[in-house]
């Protein structure tokens, strides 16, 4: 936990690698994943760099295995997953020529056998379709037609344009296919505008669904057979079938021809299902050698192209006999990298070792947190609003307790922390199992899996402090409060309701929490109303000193002491002296005032703090009777007038106190501050940046920071507000939903009871965990990116991304 409390301190390094070793010193470094690369030929385009030709070899090898696992996925075969202790290293140069020969001698196979099985399944589909073409012909044409084959027209012998000396007249002639029923109407719309109503159409579907040459998808089909006269028409009825993609097929006329060509179609289909049973377990059996290997292939060549793309980062000395490259890399990490160069070096059998240097830079280091399982969602967390800056205090540390703690103060319910706390354990015991779900939705619950676990606790913890489990009470200690009444005053109808005073009812203090009696007091809502909004004040103001006071850290490791006097000792005091004094004046007036005394002590004489503090502000009074006063102990008058002065003289002193002293310094230094900016000057004052900048940007803040104590202070009050609208909601269900189930004493009620435990289990599931939970999770979010980590936290860094093979293959596994 140590080393969350700012980044690791990083050293910019010299990589000096012989030629023949820098393969395999790459791939050790990204086993190690200890090393940033910084690219030392941005000049050069992708196309100029040394290992251009290596990286075209690994994209030719990663498109061949991308159409091995898509012919995979097209005969529905699974693919392995290989476990994290069985995944390859990067391949060697003698595996690299094996592998690429071998994907190579598969493709090349697979592609010859998907065109010989789309020319067979081809033939297949047509002669499927030249069976049914016909089969379902056979009811167009009578036995007493004499049909010319030669030409396709008909010929009867009864004709008398066929007897000697009789008149010639027009022959029919035929065109018979297959073509979509879908199309079919359009189609026989077509030939009769072509035609002008001169074509006779027939047509007979086809029983069951048949494969769409086009598309491969089964589609419904229908055979037809047009007669037409005339050599013209014919002509253009072949041109409507082409243009409609309707195949046309020969058919005899005669019974007896069509019986012997469908025997002859059955034959060829009964070989081409031989053949195409055949050639699919041919391909089933190299698809599923293939798939063995494949993962172990993907991995190998994600490998080498990411070492071949790193190589293209190193610039080749003078002498071009050996590759010098740079790279951050954590301190604490350097030994880590000077073995790996020492194994690599051994592995190459290398004549000199490779060796590194650490160099000075003035250029900002990127920061590196080290996180684990457990503190990896809070870092998260933080590094969504902004990369920390280098070795900046890291909010993350503070936010692993905070955040459940300002959560469970808007979500405090005993109840609802034990389903957070059972769903949160269920995710962490199980998560070698779990972990294998790419669903993104779980995915977010299940990387917070720990941050869910800690709310679950700190809620269980706040739900005792509010005596809330579903929005009812347990009395474990015994009610602190006693019943000074008799039995006649409770049955008397005159009277209205009970009062109970402390003075005379209290006989102990609730040991933890709220006292259960309150959950039947008619005050109950203006009680808690008051205790939670003076809460929500105390637990705002304290987390905005303890983000003022962390600034203090980032000055002393920074070395800018002056920052101490001239920032952060202004901006606490302002936010001490008004809203720390207003804490102060919150438990002085719970102690001082009770009701054990009479006179200006008493509980109707104690001052509304927001009063007191409005008139504090504005220098203004207001009229108590008697024997109440006005202020709660002598002198405070005076204390608050001195208290707003100083307040008062903070301001100026955050505004001009930094540019005045940078302004001096200058002066003493004797150095001449340019007239005009360049650029943006970040998140500090440069020594190049002008006054004037100076003093606007010093503007700006101290206006930001005035104007935000105020607001912030107000913004936890969302505290108060989510927690009362939680436990009201909650109330709101156990009476109008579950409660229902008791007012039936038949034996129809021990059966509605589970019918309305069932609805308000999954109502109080579904809108008070769920709904309620994530909107206290937002809440909790923006308190501490707006209201606590802007009073320190600069965020102007850039992440630590280091060359490591397990970052590369998970971003491969989720595209």
């Amino acid at each position: 936990m140590g080393d969350m409390f700012r980044s690791e301190q990083m050293a910019l390094c010299q990589l000096f690698i012989q030629p023949e070793a820098a393969y395999a010193s790459i791939a050790e470094l990204g086993e190690s994943g200890c090393v940033q690369f910084r690219d030392l030929n941005e000049e050069v385009s992708a196309f100029q760099r040394k290992y251009v030709n290596e990286v075209r070899r690994c994209d030719d090898m990663e498109r061949r295995l991308r159409y091995t696992e898509a012919e995979m996925k097209k005969e529905e075969l699974k693919l392995p997953e290989l476990k994290p202790e069985e995944e390859p290293s990067a391949p060697n140069p003698r595996e690299i020529v094996d592998l690429e020969a071998q994907l190579e001698k598969t493709e090349n196979e697979l592609r010859e056998m998907s065109a010989n099985g789309a020319s067979l399944n081809a033939n297949f589909r047509h002669m499927q379709e030249l069976k049914s073409v016909l089969e379902n012909t056979e009811g167009f044409f009578s036995d007493q037609e004499v049909i010319n084959l030669d030409s396709n027209r008909f010929v009867d012998p009864n004709d008398p344009a066929q007897l000697p000396g009789g008149v010639p007249r027009g022959q029919l002639a035929f065109v018979a296919g297959v073509i979509k029923l879908e199309r079919f109407f359009s189609f026989e719309r077509m030939l009769w505008r072509i035609s002008r109503g001169n074509i006779f159409l027939r047509r007979s579907d086809i029983d069951g669904l048949c494969d769409d040459e086009e598309t491969g998808r089964p589609v419904l089909k229908t055979v037809f057979v047009a007669f037409f006269q005339g050599e013209q028409l014919k002509q253009r009825i072949k041109k409507v079938c082409t243009g409609y993609h309707a195949s046309v097929y020969p058919c005899p006329s005669s019974h007896a021809e069509r019986a012997d060509m469908i025997k002859d179609v059955n034959v060829r289909l009964e070989d081409l299902k031989l053949v195409l049973s055949q050639s699919a377990d041919h391909r089933n059996r190299v698809l599923s050698s293939a798939s063995k290997h494949l993962a172990r292939w993907s991995i190998m060549v994600r490998k080498m192209k990411a070492i071949y793309h790193i190589l293209n980062y190193f610039n080749p000395d003078v002498t071009g006999k050996c590759l010098i490259g740079e790279g951050w890399v954590p301190t604490n990490d350097i030994a880590t990298v000077q073995n790996a160069l020492a194994r690599a070096s051994k592995i190459s059998e290398s004549s000199i070792p490779a060796f590194m240097n650490v160099i000075e830079t003035n250029e900002m280091p990127p920061t590196y947190t080290r996180t684990n399982k457990f503190t990896s969602g809070f870092q998260n967390l933080v590094d969504s609003y902004g990369m920390a800056s280098y070795r900046e205090v890291n909010p993350a540390l503070y936010a692993c307790i905070t955040f459940p703690f300002l959560f469970a103060v808007m979500f405090g319910d005993l109840g609802h922390g034990i389903i957070l706390l059972a769903f949160a354990s269920w995710l962490i015991i199980k998560e070698k199992q779990l972990a294998s779900i790419k669903e993104e939705i779980f995915n977010i619950f299940f990387s917070g899996r720990y941050i869910i676990f800690l709310m679950g606790i700190f809620s269980i913890y706040t739900g005792f402090i509010y005596n809330d489990i579903f929005s009812k009470s347990m009395n474990i200690f015994g009610s602190g409060w006693n019943m000074n009444y008799t039995r006649a005053e409770i049955e008397d109808p005159t009277l209205k309701y009970i009062t109970l005073r402390p003075n005379d009812t209290v006989h102990k203090t609730y040991p933890l929490g709220m006292d259960p009696i309150w959950q039947m007091a008619d005050n109950k809502i203006i009680f808690l109303n008051t205790f939670k909004m003076k809460l929500s004040i105390i637990v705002g103001v304290l987390h905005m000193i303890f983000g003022v006071s962390m600034s203090v850290v980032n000055f002393l490791y920074y070395k800018k002491y002056a920052s101490i006097f001239l920032e952060f000792l202004p901006q606490v005091l302002f936010l001490l002296l008004l809203f720390g004094y207003m804490v102060f004046m919150m438990f002085y007036k719970w102690v001082i005032y009770n009701d054990t005394v009479e006179g200006p002590l008493s509980p109707a004489c104690a001052p509304s703090i927001l009063i007191l503090f409005i008139n504090m502000i504005l220098q203004g009074s207001q009229d108590t009777p008697e024997p109440c006063k006005e202020f709660m102990f002598e002198g405070q008058k005076s204390i608050q007038q001195v208290f707003v002065v100083v307040a008062v003289i903070c301001i100026p002193w955050m505004l001009l106190g930094k540019p005045l002293y940078i302004q001096f310094k200058r002066k003493m230094s004797g150095a001449q501050p340019p007239k005009t900016s360049d650029g943006g000057g970040g998140g500090g004052h440069g020594e190049d940046e002008p006054m004037g900048e100076i003093y606007i940007h010093q503007a700006i803040h101290t206006i930001e920071y005035v104007l935000s104590t105020v607001s912030h202070t107000a913004s936890y009050l969302r505290l108060w507000a989510l927690s009362l609208a939680h436990a009201q909601l909650s109330e709101v269900l156990w009476s109008m939903v579950f409660s229902m189930g008791f007012n039936f004493d038949s034996y129809l009620g021990s059966i509605l009871i589970y019918v309305f435990f069932g609805a308000w289990a999954l109502l109080t599931v579904g809108i008070l965990v769920l709904i309620e939970g994530l909107s206290a999770f937002l809440h909790t979010l923006r308190l501490h990116w707006v209201e606590f980590m802007s009073k320190f936290y600069e965020g102007a860094g850039y992440a630590f991304e280091p060359f490591a093979f397990k970052t590369i293959l998970d971003v491969s596994e989720d595209d």
